[in-house]
């Protein structure tokens, strides 16, 4: 009998950086995400592992055991097994049962998604596991990869969410969040991977200077979820791309890349990298191309 799991992708479009100190950070669900298909097998003390990327192409295969998973023994063969052995453990932790009970499985997962496109490959997973192993996933994340868990509320809701860690707990809210301008809203994929890790640490270094950004990043996340119009909506995101310029000590990404773009541009996520949100009046799509930018996808096409 197989089990089909399936999880939302994710977008921060904003509190980048300061959602992991208590910002309100607005987040979105995307229309692509990841599927997680269990099938039990005879194959004793054994798991398959497949993993198919959005075109179908298998990009992970192996087998791991029981054991291995058990015992958390990593430095398998490979940084991706690693990293599934150490999720696959923790999930075991949490709940003896599920490899207790069985002899063996084969897991296939399926992005809807290219997984180069940080949408979410890890959360989704995350959440996948969870939800096959019946755990808290935000748990899981924290035992694992860590971070704010913002993509994990995403991966759940099928609503646009306001996420905020109060004493390090998350705290979603669901929303509605449709903005009658959404035909001048784009995503622009930079193609520029960004670890989020190394970008979490170099945030950190600027931590005496966090505190009073959050109430500004609080303010900004509200103004843009009541915005009337992409004018209104391109001058918020001017003024938190501002705000986080400063603490970070980095060029917007519109001073980078695209000086001359009539219309507003933000960095979602790592600062740098996957994608960037654009609000202009007329469609920009030209533009980002001209620039080397060929994927550009409308905000109907993107947002569950």
């Amino acid at each position: 009998m197989k089990k089909t799991f399936y999880s939302n992708g994710k977008l921060l479009i904003t509190g980048e950086y300061t959602v992991l100190d208590g910002a309100t950070a607005l987040a979105l669900p995307t229309k692509m995400g990841q599927y997680l298909e269990v099938e039990e097998t005879g194959d004793n003390g054994w798991l398959t592992w497949i993993s198919l990327d959005a075109d179908g192409t298998e990009w992970y295969r192996d087998k791991l055991p029981f054991a291995g998973i058990i015992g958390n023994r990593q430095h398998w063969g490979s940084p991706e097994a690693d990293t599934l052995i150490g999720i696959l453990h923790h999930a075991h932790v949490a709940n003896t049962d599920i490899l207790k009970n069985a002899k063996g499985f084969t897991v296939t997962t399926r992005l809807t998604f290219p997984r180069h496109w940080g949408l979410g490959s890890s959360s989704t997973l995350i959440n996948n596991i969870a939800q096959w192993f019946g755990i808290d996933a935000f748990q899981l994340l924290n035992n694992s990869f860590g971070g704010s868990g913002y993509d994990i509320a995403c991966a759940q809701n099928d609503t646009a969410i306001l996420y905020r860690l109060e004493n390090g707990n998350p705290v979603v809210t669901p929303i509605e969040f449709h903005p009658a301008f959404t035909n001048t809203i784009y995503f622009v994929y930079l193609n520029r991977k960004q670890n989020s890790r190394q970008a979490i640490a170099a945030y950190r270094e600027q931590r005496n200077e966090i505190a009073p950004v959050i109430s500004q990043i609080d303010i900004l996340t509200d103004a843009l979820i009541n915005a009337n119009d992409v004018a209104s909506f391109a001058f918020v995101i001017e003024q938190h791309e501002d705000v986080m310029s400063v603490l970070l000590r980095t060029p917007t990404v519109k001073e980078t890349w695209f000086p001359d773009l009539t219309g507003a541009v933000k960095s979602l996520g790592a600062w740098g990298g996957d994608f960037v949100m654009a609000a202009a009046e007329s469609d920009p799509t030209n533009y980002f191309r001209q620039k080397g930018f060929g994927v550009v996808v409308p905000y109907k096409e993107m947002i569950l």
